[in-house]
């Protein structure tokens, strides 16, 4: 009766698994210049087009430009380079200058796909950070790995994932591999969530000290902020220059300057939004 159960199991295993879709695998890291992160299956994904803007048509950033491209550059190069933490204000240009500056880089390498790979990670995949780092250590390409809109709340223990990888841990991080994130703060935890852990601390200090100095550990920190208007009429002209947006230059700010009020700040993101609005309404497409 055993035997025949087991056969009986037997078969049942063998018929779900002709069933069940074979698992996707892990895309060829020398291919592509962009992948995703899965840590469901431990993947990455290759990403056929990034979506991204050129280098130069992000205004108002100029110093954050030149420090990234230079950090980014050394590391492509093999030289030292620092973990970089882009913080501020939303749809200031944070996520867009990662991705603009690796793709400048890797043509100015002979790519693409060049010899730097940009990798986004999901922010609930942290805990995932050492399955993603022994799948590429091991390998002759260099890896900027990317985390867009970083943050943590009290109750939210990945924050030690990611510290013992910008620390090193026993194994040190890899050579080839630097950390990027964005965050709309600076300490990557809501300063109310600070003062409350202070005030109910027996040691103040103490209770706050291992969430807050995990910014401390990028050695790179850029700060964004709300543009001025002369910047943002300076995106709104740059977009407009780029993909031929016939429209008078008075015009063309009398509308951007409504289109800012309406959306209450100016930022790239804004910018941005107003120019596929304008070009909608000519009738042209961007790209």
């Amino acid at each position: 009766m055993d035997q025949d159960l087991k056969a009986a199991l037997s078969r049942i295993t063998e018929a779900l698994d002709r069933l069940a879709p074979p698992a996707p695998a892990s895309a060829d890291i020398s291919a592509a210049e962009a992948y995703v992160w899965h840590a469901g299956g431990h993947r990455l994904e290759a990403v056929p087009k990034v979506n991204r803007v050129d280098l130069d048509l992000l205004q108002g950033i100029d110093r954050q430009k030149q420090t990234l491209l230079e950090n980014t550059r050394r590391f492509a190069k093999g030289l030292p380079a620092n973990n970089a933490l882009l913080w501020g204000s939303r749809g200031a240009g944070k996520s867009s200058i990662v991705k603009a500056v690796h793709a400048y880089v890797n043509r100015e390498m002979g790519g693409p796909p060049g010899p730097l790979a940009l990798v986004e990670i999901h922010r609930e995949d942290i805990p995932s950070l050492p399955a993603l780092l022994s799948r590429i250590r091991e390998t002759d390409r260099r890896f900027i790995v990317f985390c867009d809109d970083l943050s943590f709340d009290g109750q939210d223990a990945a924050y030690k994932s990611l510290k013992a990888v910008l620390d090193g841990g026993i194994e040190g991080r890899p050579e080839n591999v630097l950390f990027y994130a964005t965050s709309n703060r600076r300490h990557l935890m809501p300063r109310d969530m600070i003062e409350n852990e202070r005030s109910t601390a027996i040691n103040p200090s103490e209770a706050v000290e291992e969430k807050v100095s995990l910014s401390d550990r990028f050695g790179l920190w850029l700060g964004f902020h709300n543009a001025d208007q002369d910047t943002f009429f300076a995106m709104i002209e740059g977009y407009a220059k780029r993909y031929g947006l016939d429209v008078p230059p008075e015009e063309l700010r009398k509308q951007a300057v409504e289109w800012s009020v309406t959306r209450g700040s100016r930022s790239g993101r804004v910018a941005w939004q107003f120019i596929q609005e304008v070009a909608g309404q000519l009738g042209k497409k961007l790209g």
